[in-house]
């Protein structure tokens, strides 16, 4: 009984330890996701951060600006560009609706598709052996040559254009989806295995939680080239007046510089929104890995 007890008392001191906060421990506000917040505010405002890219953009557009004045015909104007963005901001914001709303369906139905097939292959190297080829080919095959096809079979509608998004995100969300699934510690896959876990629990608590690193570097690629894939696709298959591609094409056609390079503004923001969008997830989904927390220091 005196061994008993005192293997206890060691026990209970042992998980006393553990639990102990460290020193400097935020324990009130839970400590890591709040000071990551508040250091990634003030880190941005450093000028240290913000100064060298407003210095490029700067030079970049003093570049711009001095070949636009002596080649009026090649490309227009800075002010040109934002003359047209004032005096039509609703046309360019429903025009980019449209747009968005095409590379949010097809990103969606792509990402989607290839996660399932990835936890698939990851737990069947056969469906592997076979589906992996049939995406490698998928993904070298240029989307614009395959674009026709779509819109012969599918019609001018809404669907080729989610085809083709899709198509164009399928390939590296599939790759990093499966290299995520697949990089789990094999330590841990060991205990899991000595616990008789059933294959979803080690999806669900293992391998699910080790994919969200590689999970959230291929939405930060996949968003942005969304609309890409969305821009094509309104190249291709028209179908509707509305959408940046259809207007850039429109431009095109009439020699309307600024309205093609306003356009192009609007994807740029567009696609620049996404990207901080999806590292404003990442940044509160992986507040316990490493990668945010020496991101942090």
């Amino acid at each position: 009984m005196r061994d008993l007890s005192l293997s206890e008392s060691l026990a209970e001191s042992e998980v006393t330890a553990v639990a102990r906060p460290l020193p400097g421990a935020d324990v009130e506000t839970g400590g890591k996701p709040e000071r990551s917040a508040l250091r990634t505010v003030l880190g941005w405002s450093r000028p240290s951060i913000w100064l060298p890219c407003l210095v490029l953009v700067g030079l970049l557009a003093g570049g711009w600006q001095l070949y636009a004045v002596h080649n009026p015909y090649v490309i227009p104007k800075i002010q040109q560009i934002f003359s047209s963005l004032g005096d039509r901001p609703g046309f360019y914001v429903t025009n980019a609706l449209t747009t968005l709303q095409e590379a949010m369906v097809g990103a969606v139905a792509g990402m989607g598709t290839a996660f399932v097939l990835a936890v698939v292959m990851s737990f069947v190297r056969v469906i592997e052996r076979a589906v992996l080829p049939v995406a490698v080919v998928l993904n070298v095959t240029p989307i614009i040559a395959v674009a026709p096809a779509l819109v012969v079979a599918f019609g001018f509608g809404e669907t080729p254009k989610y085809i083709i998004t899709a198509v164009l995100v399928f390939f590296p969300f599939l790759i990093n989806s499966l290299i995520g699934l697949r990089s789990v510690d094999p330590l841990a896959l060991d205990v899991f295995k000595t616990l008789h876990a059933s294959r979803m629990e080690i999806l669900w608590r293992l391998r699910l939680p080790s994919s969200l690193p590689f999970l959230c570097a291929a939405a930060r690629i996949c968003m942005p080239l969304s609309l890409v894939g969305a821009v094509v696709a309104e190249f291709v298959a028209a179908g509707k007046e509305n959408g940046l591609g259809t207007l850039i094409v429109t431009a095109a056609s009439l020699a309307n510089l600024p309205v093609i390079y306003a356009s192009v503004v609007v994807l740029a923001i567009m696609g620049i929104s996404l990207f901080l969008l999806v590292v404003l997830v990442q940044s509160r989904v992986l507040a316990w890995h490493s990668s945010q927390t020496v991101k942090d220091r």
